[in-house]
């Protein structure tokens, strides 16, 4: 099946708050530039490098979002076109991404990168770290971050309860904070669920799905 009859397969699907991020790493941008045809304007990708080549490259009504792990000293690439950040999972990394947008004179979405997984190969805050930063005094200073929800990886596994359990508690820590309104904080964002598990996602509360191979093919 072609990237633009996956595209409209999986959206025809989706109920109008979820938003989807077609997650692009490793994919040439000819196959963008199907989904992009198609009427995609959201794409992921986990490398900053490689999704700045493909942001100078391709139209530039398209939301890049970086989805993957963030390094500290890579945010400058990213800083001058990315839509939304879904990794950020320290204090450390926030405050290089506010510094930045700064300096450019932007706004960044960012979404906080929660640990809800079994496994520990997987990024992310804990509950206690998630609220050492959202109530921090230092984070009321960062004038050109917006932190817009949270993010997290379900545990790579057949086993669906435990799935839907882990995507159940991220939503009851995002349902928790939803009434945090401050200057720079407000979570109405909600990304969990990628191809192989994103109805459950949606089922539990997400309103953004990562997909990748459900629209490309497999890598």
């Amino acid at each position: 099946m072609s990237i633009s009859k996956n595209l409209s397969k999986i959206k025809s699907s989706l109920p109008p708050h979820v938003t989807l991020v077609a997650v692009s790493k490793t994919k040439p941008i000819a196959n963008l530039m199907e989904a992009y045809n198609a009427g995609q304007r959201i794409f992921g990708e986990n490398k900053i490098q490689e999704m700045t080549e493909k942001w100078e490259q391709m139209p530039k009504d398209i939301q890049w979002h970086m989805i993957g792990h963030v390094q500290s000293n890579k945010v400058k690439y990213m800083i001058p076109y990315v839509s939304l950040i879904h990794g950020v999972d320290s204090m450390k990394l926030l405050k290089e991404i506010n510094r930045l947008a700064t300096k450019w004179k932007r706004t960044v979405d960012c979404l906080l990168q929660i640990h809800i997984a079994e496994e520990d190969t997987k990024f992310g805050l804990d509950e206690k770290e998630l609220h050492e930063i959202l109530y921090s005094e230092e984070l009321k200073t960062f004038q050109n971050i917006r932190i817009v929800g949270l993010m997290g990886m379900a545990t790579f596994t057949v086993n669906q309860e435990q799935i839907k359990r882990e995507f159940l508690h991220l939503k009851s820590i995002f349902d928790k904070l939803c009434q945090l309104n401050t200057e720079n904080c407000q979570l109405t964002t909600l990304s969990m669920g990628m191809s192989g598990d994103y109805q459950l996602a949606i089922e539990c509360g997400s309103t953004m799905i990562r997909i990748g191979s459900s629209i490309f093919g497999s890598r």
